[in-house]
């Protein structure tokens, strides 16, 4: 079975497309977005997917891609066209080419004209198309700089996109009104630019006077591109002190969760005891349990050291809480404590965690409690 999955990114209207093959747990992602790495790799991971690559359908000129991001905290392999001019790709494709995941495949379509080196891919069974900006919903990408051509872009549509069957779905690379996928009968009739009765003549002479700014971010997302998202010098990305304190998972809602083995293991741990290679000693863990006092000490007990807040009373209370000191939030299941992450980091506490599966897990992985039932 065919898992796809549409995402978006608000600052630059970038749509990233997720496609997984459900019997061999094969994963593409296309136009991955540098700042999304972690919603991605957590979206695969809760999918039970593993990305084998990245293919991005054209050098961006408004959003740098996550493409070198991904590679490196995944293995995932970067595909893009050969004509992209870009750099660090481990494979560059072809018109034609194919690119498999599982028991299924991308076809690889150049379709140049908004740059150069723009390329569309096409599912296997032709019931599916991502355009990139070559085709958006009811218009078309700028043709006027990365050596954009108006006469090319109109037969790269034409000849590879809207001849696709009719009701082939075509998914752009952008949308700026909320739009989320048309289909080739809906472009070749109602698109203003591209289809009904326009002519290569009549669509050269509205692009070539559309007079628009050139993108904000082309002078930083274009180098980048160039190097598959590679931050320049090679260098990794400097991350946040979210996770510094022990290993963190992000959920796919957003979500930042301790498994209870993990913390439990982290709560053994001699805090006051310098590490052997001379570093500070991690930080102490503040448990903080949000469930309503009755629940303290029922059958499920609570955590040894946890401080008992019930959530109603959190945003009130918050001032009573170290901000500097790492916290978990703890519930019976792991729903209450979720909605006291959010309050809290919204609050300005940065290194906050969900115990995941709560007081519930925690007891059926058999950790210490005090009270409940033995």
């Amino acid at each position: 079975m065919l898992i796809f999955r549409q995402l978006f990114d608000p600052t630059s209207s970038t749509y990233t497309y997720l496609l997984g093959d459900s019997d061999s747990g094969e994963a593409l992602l296309i136009d991955p977005v540098f700042e999304h790495e972690r919603r991605d790799l957590a979206l695969l991971r809760e999918l039970g997917l593993r990305l084998v690559a990245t293919l991005d359908t054209h050098v961006h000129a408004d959003h740098v891609t996550g493409a070198w991001l991904l590679k490196a905290r995944s293995g995932s392999q970067i595909l893009l066209s050969e004509a992209a001019g870009a750099n660090g790709a481990d494979r560059l494709l072809r018109h034609g080419d194919r690119v498999p995941f599982g028991n299924r495949s991308l076809e690889a379509r150049a379709t140049p004209g908004h740059t150069s080196g723009c390329m569309s891919y096409v599912l296997d069974n032709q019931s599916m198309a991502f355009t990139g900006d070559a085709l958006l919903i009811r218009g078309c990408g700028r043709t006027d700089f990365q050596q954009g051509s108006a006469g090319l872009l109109y037969r790269s549509v034409h000849e590879q996109l809207l001849s696709l069957p009719a009701t082939c779905l075509l998914y752009p690379g952008h949308d700026y009104r909320g739009l989320t996928v048309t289909s080739v009968a809906e472009e070749r009739r109602y698109n203003p630019r591209l289809g009904g009765d326009v002519n290569e003549g009549d669509f050269t002479g509205y692009m070539n006077h559309l007079g628009l700014p050139h993108p904000k971010l082309m002078d930083i997302a274009v180098p980048a591109n160039l190097r598959c998202g590679q931050p320049e010098g090679g260098a990794m990305a400097e991350g946040s002190n979210e996770g510094d304190w022990a290993p963190l998972t992000l959920t796919f809602s957003g979500i930042w969760e301790i498994q209870p083995a993990v913390l439990a293991e982290r709560l053994a741990e001699r805090v006051t005891e310098r590490m052997n290679d001379g570093t500070k000693p991690l930080p102490q863990v503040q448990l903080l349990d949000v469930r309503e006092p009755h629940e303290f000490n029922d059958a499920l007990g609570h955590i040894p050291g946890a401080r008992l807040l019930p959530l109603q009373e959190l945003a009130q209370r918050i001032t009573e809480l170290d901000p500097e000191q790492p916290l978990v939030a703890i519930c019976r299941s792991g729903a209450r404590s979720a909605q006291a992450t959010v309050l809290l980091r919204k609050a300005g506490l940065v290194r906050v965690a969900n115990l995941a599966g709560g007081m519930l897990r925690w007891r059926a992985e058999q950790l210490p409690v005090e009270g409940g039932l033995s």
